[in-house]
């Protein structure tokens, strides 16, 4: 069996993968359906929880694009290195901090943190995807969007839902993001420094 990534790991994962499926139609649909259930059972890592019962409405079929094995995500690249210049996000996350006291760790997150922030409400206008406040009780209704809308716990029988909202969610309502420079490389995320 295989171990479990830790905490950072998982972040950065976290991270690559948000970018991932905010520009790859064909990958987000893949994820949409292994969040439903709805995947192949040769790609699923284990089966899906006994206790989910619920009838979640198939969203409608977007176009699936060839994959191009070569192909980047320029606009996701660029905003890695956006974030690696304004909160040095990749050399926090590269670093093994392990050996590192918290004090220390929460001083550079904290760097990385307001740099990060920085960028993010530079190029992206973000909204939570339901008003009320966490905590507040709320009704799913028929027809929820899967994508918006993630039910947890004791998912039995079929909507309407009445729960406790845990997490608002977040969608992107604005794109901002400048494209590249015109001859970079975007592959390269942070150039190397020579001081002379």
């Amino acid at each position: 069996m295989e171990s479990e990534p830790g905490f950072f790991s998982r972040m950065f994962l976290a991270f690559l993968v948000f970018f991932k499926v905010l520009f790859d139609g064909a990958l987000a649909g893949r994820v949409q359906r292994a969040v439903e259930g709805r995947v192949e059972p040769a790609l699923l890592p284990q089966p899906a929880p006994a206790e989910v019962k619920a009838v979640v409405p198939a969203a409608p079929a977007a176009a699936e694009k060839k994959p191009d094995g070569n192909a980047h995500h320029p606009a996701a690249l660029h905003l890695l290195a956006i974030f690696q210049r304004e909160g040095r996000l990749i050399d926090f996350l590269q670093e093994d901090i392990t050996a590192f006291p918290d004090g220390d760790v929460g001083a550079a997150a904290r760097v990385v943190h307001a740099g990060c922030r920085k960028a993010l409400s530079t190029y992206l206008k973000l909204q939570p995807v339901m008003a009320q406040e966490e905590g507040s009780s709320v009704t799913v209704e028929p027809g929820f969007d899967a994508a918006r809308i993630r039910l947890t716990g004791n998912v039995v029988g079929k909507p309407p839902f009445k729960g406790q909202l845990k997490h608002k969610g977040w969608k992107v309502s604005d794109v901002t993001l400048p494209p590249p420079p015109h001859g970079m490389d975007v592959n390269v995320v942070a150039p190397a420094e020579v001081e002379l």
